[in-house]
This record gives C-alpha cells, structure tokens and sequence, in this order.
C-alpha cells in the first residue's frame, strides 16, 4: 500500500474567508481596549495581531501601517460613543432632560477610557491632515447635537437662551477641560464633581428667566 502524504491541517481564518471590510473591522475593533488602556503611542503592530487573533501579516495585509489601525479604531469607538449619546438624548421627554441624561453620560466611572481616547484623537489630527478634517467634522456634529437641545428647549419654553452656538462652545469647552482635569487629576477631580460643574453651567445660562 502507498502511504498517504498527511494532511495539512487548515486554521479557522484560513477555512472561512471573511470580507476585507470585516476583517478590518474585527482588527479595529481588537485595537480599542488596547488603546484605551494604554494610549495609541503604546501600542504596536504585534499588540494589535495578538489581540485580534491573527497574525501580523494580516494586519499589515489589511492596514498600510499601525497608524491607521489606531485611527480607525479611534473612529470606530468615538463614532459609537456618541450615537449612544444622540439615542439617549432623543429618548429623553424633552430638551431639558435630554441635556440632564448628556451631561450625566459624559461623566461615568466608565468615561475615563472614552476621554483617553478623545485625546489620542485629538493627537491623531496634528499629524494627518484627512484625518484632521474628519476630526473636525465629528466635532462639528457634536456641537450641532448640544445646540439643537438647546434650541429645542428654548422653543419649548424650558430654557432661555439668546445664542445658543456660544452657549454650546462654552458647554464643550467645559466638558474638554473637565475631563482633561479628570484623566490627570490635577488637581483631584470626581465624576460627579465633573457633572455638578455641567449643571451649573446650564442652570446659570439656560434656565434663568424659564
């Protein structure tokens, strides 16, 4: 009898082709936690391969360079971030509680690796400038989703607000700095510290005169 050559045993990734867009994403996805606990600058090609499952030909295969797995993920987790946000918001009963449930959302026991991100995103701009435009533009649709609250409540009558554009820079500046405090705790700062601040600003801006 001919003795038969042995088979070759075939990995899972190997048996199931994924999509390229999938496969993407399950490596973006594999690098957030990375990220979040370590900031983008400490994390490598390998880290990210390990996390994922894969190898780090395969990463290479799907991404040009680490960078743009960090950015993509940092997308990934800011774009998600928010929309829980904006759902939240437009569940509320009205403008004032919708702007009660944003602000508390922003300070959680859970936020800090959501803000440790927002700054590596921040620092992602200053060297790409594609990625600094679609920075930009996610800001902007973060300041239109505070304005528009606004706006609603003083149509509602809950708020008075002559400018509501100034009010909501002043919102998101606070909430910036706030968590930058946060995250370096210089000086110490709570989460509910961080939202009593929030309310303060909405109660001497918008609700004065409601």
């Amino acid at each position: 009898m001919t003795a038969r050559t042995p088979r070759r045993a075939v990995a899972a990734a190997s048996r199931t082709r994924q999509p390229t867009e999938v496969r993407r994403r399950l490596i973006a996805e594999a690098a957030v936690p990375l990220i979040a606990e370590r900031g983008s600058a400490a994390v490598g090609v390998r880290d990210v391969a390990a996390a994922a499952g894969v190898s780090v030909g395969t990463v290479t295969y799907h991404f040009e360079s680490v960078q743009e797995v960090l950015s993509e993920a940092m997308v990934l987790h800011i774009e998600r971030y928010y929309a829980a946000l904006s759902a939240s918001a437009a569940r509320a009963g009205g403008a004032a509680e919708g702007l009660r449930l944003l602000t508390d959302a922003l300070f959680t026991d859970d936020t800090d690796r959501h803000w440790r991100m927002w700054f590596d995103y921040w620092h992602a701009g200053d060297r790409d400038e594609a990625f600094a435009r679609g920075q930009a533009e996610r800001y902007e649709n973060w300041h239109g989703e505070i304005r528009a609250l606004v706006e609603r409540g003083r149509d509602e009558g809950d708020f008075h607000c002559p400018d509501p554009a100034a009010f909501t820079t002043r919102f998101a500046a606070l909430a910036d700095g706030l968590a930058l405090q946060r995250l370096r705790q210089s000086p110490p700062l709570t989460t509910e510290e961080a939202r009593r601040h929030l309310r303060r600003l909405i109660e001497a801006e918008l609700e004065q005169g409601a």
